[in-house]
C-alpha cells in the first residue's frame, strides 16, 4: 500500500517506576523522492479514458522502481527513527511476544504432532511425540532452513498407512510453494519435491497423492504474472514431477481453480471447480473403479456445497441451496438428484459455519452474532448436544478420524490467548490441556459487542476493547478494524500486539461489516459487487458511533486493514479524510481497474466484478482507492505496508496508491511507505519481522494522534 515537513505535537514517554519523561522533536521534515510521472499512459474503458502516470511502478523487479522503493523506505525509517519511544515500545513488544505458543496436537498413528514456538523463534518448530506421555522430539524446524527464519513449514497430508508426511516449504512470503516428503518414523528426507504448486493440499491414495499447480512460469515474472492452468495431478513417491500423472485440467478455461480432497475410506476423490473465491461446482470420483470419471453433484458458480465425509454410497455436504445460513444435508451418490436428497441439520437462524465428522460423530459449528457455538450430533441429525465451551470467542479442531477416543480444541478471545482443551468423546468432558503464559493480566480489560445503524438503517454489530476502567471522554486512541469481504468471518481472537494499544489506555474496535460471512451469504452478497459501497458505509457508521458514544474523536482515531481490508481502509479515507486522523492500509487492492491482471487477480472478479463490464467498470471507478485521490486533500497520516515478495496482492497496488496520496496530499500529516523485503501477503511471516513491523505501526499511531505512551513494568 501507500506509505512533507510536519509539525507535531511533544508526547511524554513515562517510564517504569520514575518521573523522567522523554520529549520528542517538535518538527519533523520529510522529503520524499521525486516519482516519475508518464502522463501518455492513457487506458480507453468503455469511452471513458483513464489516465495511468505510475503504471511504471507495477514493473516491480525494474531497476528504477527497485531504486524507488529504497529510496520511500529511507524516507519512511528517517520519520520512524525520530519518534524516541520508538525503542521502549520494541522491547515492550518483544517481552509480551516471549511467550510459549503451542498448535493444537494431532493424532497420527501412534504419534501425536504440534507446533511449538518457545517465543521469539522466528517459525514455529513442528514436534513429534509417541502417544500423549512420550518425549516430544524435534520433527522439522525451519529456523535451521533459513538465516533470516523466512522459511514457512505446512503439513499438508499424511498417508493412509501414517508411514510419509507431505509438507510444504514456503520462502520469503511468496505464495509458491514446494512439496517434500518425509518418513515419518525415520525422519528421513525423501528425493521427491515438486515445485510451482500454489493453493494446494495433498491428498494421499496409495504410494502417491493428489495436489494441485500451475505450469513453470517464465523467468522474472514468478512474483507478478497473472497464473493460469491450475490443474490436478497424482504424484507417486519416487518419482521425478516430470512424470507426475495429469487427473483434471480445464485447457478451454485456464482461469479456475481446481482442488481436491479425498475421503478417509480412500474411496471417494472430490473435486472443486472454482473461477474465483466465490462459488464452486462439485465433483466426485470413485476410485475403486479405475475406469471411473468424475460425476457432477453441483454445477454452476451460484453455490457452495462442500463434502464433508461419506457414509458408503452417500455424502455428508454442507451446502447454501436454499439455505443461506447452509445446512447439512446426505446426497446418494447413485441418485444425486435434488428430489433424492436427505436434509440431516437443517438451517437455522445462525450460520452453520461448518461440519466435521471424527469418533463416529458429526461436530457441527455455528456463529452466534460472530461468536463460536459447537453442537455435536449422530450421522443421522439426531441426539443434538451442545459442547460447553470456556466463554464468548472463537473455537477450532473439532473432529478428526473415525476411530478417534479424543481430540484437541482451541479457544481464544480478544482479551484471552490460545488455549488448547482435551475433548474426551465418550464422557463429552472437556479438561485444559494447555495455557498460554503471558506477562499480562486479562481481568484488567473488558470486551463487549454493541450494534449500531450503517447509512442505510441495518443494524451491524461490532466488538469494542478496552480497560475496565476507561473514561468516555472522547479522548481515547482507538484503532478501528476491520476487513468486509470475500464472506470472511471476523471473529474474536487474541492479539499479543493489540495489548501495546490497550495497557495504554487505547480502545479497540472490530465491526463485522456487511460483505463478511459471519450472518450468512445474503450479509456476504450485500458487501460485494454492486453493493461494495455498503461496506464502506458501514465502517464509517462505526467510526461516527464511536466518536458520538466519546470513545474517541476524529484526531485519536485511526483505521486499519489488510488486502481487502486494504481496500477497505484506502476507499474510506479517500470518501472521508476528514474523519480519521491515522490509516494503514497493508497489502491492499487499491487499483480496482487492474487488479485482476496480476497472478490470481482474477479470481476476485466473484467477488469485485470486473472493470471489463460496462456496469461493473462505473462501479469500480466510483471507489477505486487509487482514482479518487483529489488533488490539494488533506488525508490522514498514512503508512501504507506492503511486501516485494506479496504475489497474491502484488506490491504495484501499494507503489502506484503511495506514489500519488504523496503527490495530492495536501497536510502536514506524514504519507510514508513501508516496504518490507523477503516478505509477502502475511502468512509465514518471520517474528522478527512481524516485531520490527508491529513496532512501526503502533509508534506511528500514538504519534500521529498525540496520545501518551506510558508502561509499568515489573
Amino acid at each position: 500500500m501507500s506509505k512533507l515537513s510536519i509539525i507535531l505535537t511533544v508526547l511524554i514517554f513515562v517510564g517504569c517506576n520514575s518521573d523522567k519523561s522523554i520529549k520528542m522533536k517538535s518538527n519533523i521534515e520529510l522529503n520524499y523522492p521525486e516519482t516519475r510521472k508518464d502522463s501518455s499512459v492513457v487506458d480507453d474503458y468503455h469511452s471513458t479514458k483513464v489516465q495511468d502516470p505510475y503504471r511504471w511502478l507495477e514493473n516491480d523487479t525494474a531497476q528504477d522502481v527497485e531504486k524507488w522503493v529504497i529510496e520511500q523506505n529511507k524516507v519512511t525509517e528517517s520519520y520512524l527513527s525520530q519518534i524516541e519511544y520508538r525503542d521502549k515500545i520494541k522491547d515492550r513488544y518483544t517481552e509480551l511476544f516471549n511467550y510459549v505458543k503451542l498448535g493444537s496436537p494431532y493424532k497420527i498413528g501412534d504419534n501425536y504432532f504440534f507446533s511449538k514456538n518457545d517465543g521469539l523463534q522466528n517459525q514455529a518448530v513442528i514436534y513429534i511425540q509417541k502417544g500423549l506421555e512420550g518425549t516430544p522430539e524435534v520433527f522439522l524446524d525451519p529456523n535451521a532452513m533459513s538465516k533470516e527464519g523466512t522459511v514457512a513449514i505446512n503439513m499438508i497430508g499424511f498417508s493412509s498407512d501414517d508411514k510419509f508426511v507431505a509438507y510444504s516449504k514456503q520462502n520469503a512470503g511468496s505464495d509458491w510453494q514446494e512439496i517434500h516428503i518425509m518418513n515419518i518414523e525415520t525422519k528421513e528426507k525423501l528425493t521427491d519435491v515438486l515445485k510451482w504448486v500454489k493453493f494446494s493440499g495433498a491428498n494421499w491414495y496409495k504410494d502417491g497423492f493428489f495436489y494441485s499447480r500451475y505450469p513453470e512460469p517464465s523467468d522474472g515474472t514468478e512474483l507478478s504474472a497473472t497464473n493460469d492452468f491450475h490443474s490436478v495431478y497424482y504424484h507417486k513417491l519416487g518419482d521425478d514431477q516430470s512424470k507426475d500423472k495429469l487427473i483434471y485440467n480445464n485447457p478451454d478455461n485456464p482461469r479456475l481453480y481446481n482442488f481436491t480432497s479425498i475421503m478417509e475410506d480412500d474411496r471417494f476423490l472430490i473435486l472443486y471447480v472454482s473461477t474465483g473465491t466465490d462459488g464452486y461446482e462439485t465433483y466426485y470420483k470413485d476410485l475403486n473403479d479405475p475406469k471411473s470419471e468424475f460425476v457432477a453433484l453441483f454445477t454452476g458458480f451460484d453455490n457452495k456445497s462442500r463434502v464433508v465425509d461419506n457414509v458408503g454410497d452417500s455424502f455428508l455436504i454442507t451446502t447454501d441451496i436454499d439455505a443461506p445460513k447452509y445446512r447439512l444435508i446426505s446426497v446418494n451418490s447413485k441418485k444425486p438428484s435434488k428430489d433424492n436428497w436427505k436434509e440431516i441439520i437443517p438451517e437455522s437462524k445462525h450460520l452453520l459455519q461448518g461440519v466435521s465428522t471424527g469418533g463416529g460423530k458429526l461436530w457441527a459449528s455455528y456463529l452466534v452474532n460472530a461468536t463460536t457455538r459447537v453442537f455435536r450430533y449422530n450421522y443421522d441429525g439426531s441426539n443434538k448436544r451442545s459442547i460447553e465451551l470456556p466463554g464468548l470467542g472463537s473455537s477450532s479442531g473439532f473432529g478428526g478420524r473415525e476411530d478417534d477416543t479424543h481430540f484437541f480444541y482451541s479457544f481464544s478471545s480478544f482479551v484471552q490467548p490460545n488455549t488448547i482443551y482435551k475433548y474426551d468423546i465418550a464422557s463429552g468432558e472437556s479438561e485444559e490441556f494447555f495455557e498460554s503464559d503471558l506477562k499480562f493480566n486479562p481481568d484488567d480489560y473488558v470486551e463487549r459487542q454493541v450494534f449500531y445503524k450503517s447509512k442505510d438503517g441495518t443494524e451491524i454489530p461490532m466488538f469494542i476493547v478496552h480497560k475496565k476502567d476507561l473514561i468516555l471522554s472522547g479522548n481515547n486512541p482507538t484503532y478501528l478494524y476491520a476487513y468486509g469481504g470475500f464472506n470472511v468471518n471476523m471473529t474474536p481472537s487474541f492479539s499479543t500486539s493489540r495489548m501495546i494499544l490497550l495497557e495504554n489506555g487505547g480502545v479497540f474496535a472490530m465491526p463485522n461489516l456487511r460483505g463478511g460471512g459471519e450472518f450468512g451469504e445474503e450479509w456476504h452478497k450485500a458487501g460485494m459487487l454492486l453493493n461494495k459501497q455498503n461496506v464502506f458505509d458501514d465502517f464509517i457508521a462505526a467510526a461516527e458511533y464511536l466518536i458520538d458514544l466519546k470513545y474517541t474523536s476524529s484526531e485519536k482515531l485511526a483505521i486499519a486493514g489488510g488486502s481487502n481490508g486494504g481496500l477497505l481502509v484506502g476507499a474510506c479515507m479517500t470518501q472521508r479524510p476528514d474523519l480519521f486522523a491515522v490509516a494503514f492500509p497493508a497489502v491492499g487492492v487499491m487499483d480496482m481497474l487492474r487488479y485482476h491482471k496480476f497472478t490470481v487477480g482474477w479470481g476476485w472478479v466473484p467477488e469485485y466484478g470486473s472493470s471489463d463490464s460496462l456496469e461493473h467498470f462505473e462501479n469500480l471507478l466510483s471507489y477505486s482507492p487509487l482514482h479518487n485521490l483529489k488533488e490539494g486533500t488533506a488525508y490522514p497520516a498514512t503508512m501504507v505496508t506492503t511486501a516485494d515478495h506479496d504475489d497474491r496482492v502484488v506490491p504495484a497496488h501499494s507503489f502506484k496508491f503511495g506514489a500519488r496520496l504523496q503527490e495530492c496530499h495536501s497536510g502536514d500529516a506524514p504519507v510514508i511507505l513501508r516496504i518490507e523485503t523477503d516478505a509477502g501477503h502475511g502468512a509465514g511471516k518471520p517474528t522478527s519481522k512481524i516485531i520490527e513491523e508491529q513496532t512501526d505501526i503502533w509508534s506511528f499511531f500514538f504519534y500521529n494522534t498525540n496520545s501518551p505512551v506510558s508502561y509499568i513494568e515489573g
